[in-house]
């Protein structure tokens, strides 16, 4: 093979010259990447950044894993186009990465190092050739800018035809221009008019009657024509075939009717190697296009599932992203507690099968699907479904549990290739991580939802004369325990104690410090402590046992006073103060603060006595109503107690239902902490 010679540089001041020498390791493709992009930039040649990045990343791989010495890259643009040239100093030829080496990979999967960087080259680059100088080798790419006219192409491959006395060869020239046949990189499909064209210039050098080119894609099309030139070749005639040289799913032959001659093989060979480049490069090109619309396909799909943490939403999804891309139906069965499987969720591309399609899922017996999917589940392998719905199923395992399995019926066409095998098992692999963490907060919201209900209490006591009233309203995590609690306990003297508070945090450790504070007041009080020794108790306990959280407490010790009046003592521990609605109208804020329990030793809670008119109510709340927010604004203690003032007059479970509504509809979002009101109002007549 003989190299082209670089393209000169005309060094006008239209033209941006860069050139580094990079070292043969893992970074340079990327370093070589960014001198690239900087010189586009600056030429304004973003139109070929694509093509551009993609072939400097292939050669300047290519050199550090063969050549393994430092590189030098020079990047050349100008208003035309742009010039790549990657020079290693490692001596020998460009061995093996020529255009026409055969790749010998035979798995679809397999794609060898060697050949793929100039068969990319040669497929993308306007012009491209090869430099040696005494201290190395290197290989250059031009690509010019679409709307401009690509120069002359100089020969990159040099034929030699054996001479056979009595025989007329082909000029040096006819060849040449068949080895410059190229494909229109601008035509939907140039693989059909590329091989017509080359097989008519080579049929008309070797006096061929007829000649076709059939390609197999192993797409489940079977074998197709490519390309047709004069009649059909004749059965039985001595015909020319060549095998084209191509990997794996792809598959063809060119085929001569042509009289023997010396030269007629190794020109076929030679067009036959040219087509299987081209062939070459659409089979990868097709094989990156499929690939990468898996990827897509395994992204959104996860991002689908991720979203939901419903079970059974969760299992209703998965077939819906199956059908019909990855198969004609899909069904998901989930194990129960005793191993039998249940069907979850089934979908059919035709939904006038899907009928059909549950009688046979729940058919029985040794040779039923029930049966193969068992089998599945057990062996934690993929298994073939025979008919009448043929497919196979794979098991749903995720963190060494088995779920279930996920059953898919073959496309209506064809059966599944191998890339949709392994894209199905990464989706069933997916889907029961999906499942798996759907149902783990089903449990957590379970038992979250189980513990905030055992801190609160069912129901408030009836009380003659007096009304309490309570709104909760958890975070919108509803998985999350909140810390805010309330409670209503009597008192030996005959009182009633009225309770709310809001422990820092949230989770497990929060609710346990809750459940601590709420059974050590009941304990106390019950025991007849005076609520300032209960306070310095629950403090000493809090500071000894409240792993460093603290907690804010209101205490009210209500009881009936003169004249229909209810006297409340009230003790607020770091709490907010709470709102007096007076029954007559007007709100205002009452009480003295005091210390946050479990932070000091020592806390100083004063006592306020507030006496309670018949239709006055007082109005208990934590930080979640008045933290509230709407963007960077709060909802405040102050449109609290504005909030409050037009309820004067109302029972005390308006009162409290007007607030949570107020306090709710301040935002459109969920509440980020546990929001509480407590209502305790003079119902005497």
């Amino acid at each position: 093979m003989s190299a082209e010679v670089e393209p000169a540089k005309n060094g006008g001041s239209d033209e941006h010259v860069r050139c580094v020498r990079l070292p043969a390791d893992r970074r340079t493709p990327a370093a070589a990447r960014a001198l690239v992009r900087s010189v586009l930039a600056e030429a304004g040649l973003s139109g070929l950044v694509n093509e551009a990045l993609l072939l400097t990343t292939e050669l300047t791989t290519n050199a550090v894993e063969h050549a393994r010495t430092e590189l030098d890259i020079e990047v050349a643009a100008d208003e035309t186009g742009l010039t790549v040239t990657v020079t290693d100093f490692a001596s020998g030829p460009v061995e093996e990465l020529v255009v026409g080496v055969r790749n010998d990979a035979s798995e679809i999967t397999e794609v060898a190092e060697r050949g793929r960087g100039l068969l990319l080259v040669d497929h993308f680059a306007s012009r491209w050739g090869t430099t040696y100088l005494p201290t190395g080798k290197g290989v250059w790419f031009r690509l010019d800018r679409p709307d401009v006219a690509p120069g002359p192409v100089e020969p990159r491959t040099a034929v030699a035809v054996p001479d056979t006395v009595g025989e007329t060869t082909p000029s040096a020239a006819a060849m040449s221009e068949l080895m410059q046949t190229t494909p229109d990189p601008y035509a939907d499909d140039p693989l059909p008019e590329f091989a017509a064209d080359l097989l008519t210039r080579l049929a008309e050098m070797v006096g061929a009657a007829g000649g076709v080119v059939r390609l197999d894609r192993g797409d489940g099309q079977s074998v197709q024509v490519l390309a047709r030139y004069g009649r059909h070749p004749r059965e039985g005639n001595e015909l020319l075939r060549v095998p084209l040289a191509v990997h794996r799913p792809y598959a063809g032959e060119l085929e001569l009717d042509a009289a023997p001659s010396a030269y007629a093989r190794p020109l076929a060979v030679l067009a036959a190697e040219r087509l299987s480049l081209h062939l070459e490069n659409d089979r990868l090109r097709r094989a990156d296009i499929r690939r990468s619309a898996w990827l897509t396909f395994l992204a959104e799909a996860s991002e689908l599932l991720a979203q939901s943490l419903d079970v059974e939403l969760t299992m209703a999804l998965i077939p819906q992203l199956v059908v019909p891309r990855l198969g004609q139906w899909c069904a998901v069965h989930t194990t129960d507690e005793w191993g039998r499987l249940r069907l979850a969720a089934a979908s059919h591309a035709e939904e006038a099968m899907l009928p059909q399609l549950h009688r046979v899922l729940r058919e029985t017996g040794p040779d039923s699907i029930q049966a193969r999917l068992r089998e599945a589940s057990r062996s934690a392998a993929q298994v073939p479904l025979g008919g009448p719905v043929e497919g196979f199923a794979v098991p749903l395992i995720a963190r060494a549990q088995r779920l279930g399995t996920l059953a898919v019926g073959r496309h209506q066409r064809h059966r599944h290739d191998p890339d949709e095998v392994s894209v199905l098992e990464d989706v069933a692999r997916r889907a029961a991580l999906a499942i798996e963490n759907a149902r783990i907060h089903a449990e957590r919201r379970r038992v979250a939802q189980t513990l905030q209900k055992s801190l609160l209490p069912p129901v408030l006591p009836v009380v003659e004369g007096i009304g309490f009233a309570a709104e909760y309203v958890p975070t919108g995590d509803d998985a999350e325990v909140g810390g805010d609690f309330y409670d209503v306990v009597p008192l030996p003297d005959g009182r009633w104690l009225v309770v709310i508070g809001d422990v820092s945090g949230k989770g497990v450790q929060a609710a346990a410090v809750t459940g601590l504070v709420r059974d050590v007041i009941r304990v106390l009080v019950g025991d007849g402590k005076p609520l300032p020794e209960v306070l310095i108790r629950l403090n000493e306990t809090l500071v000894e046992r409240g792993g460093g959280r603290y907690c804010t407490l209101a205490l009210a010790a209500v009881g009936p006073g003169e004249d229909r009046q209810l006297e409340v003592s009230l003790h607020l521990a770091g709490h907010d103060r709470p709102v007096l609605l007076r029954g007559t109208g007007g709100a205002a804020f009452v009480g003295t603060g005091g210390t946050a329990l479990g932070l000091l030793d020592s806390i100083a809670t004063p006592t306020a006595e507030i006496p309670l008119a018949p239709g006055d109510a007082l109005i208990f709340y934590t930080d979640g109503v008045t933290e509230r927010r709407r963007g960077r604004e709060l909802f405040g203690i102050e449109r609290l107690r504005e909030s409050a003032a037009p309820l004067a007059g109302y029972s005390a479970d308006v009162v409290a239902a007007r607030l949570r509504a107020a306090a709710i509809g301040f935002s459109v979002e969920p509440p980020r902490d546990d929001i509480a009101v407590l209502v305790l109002r003079n119902d005497a007549l």
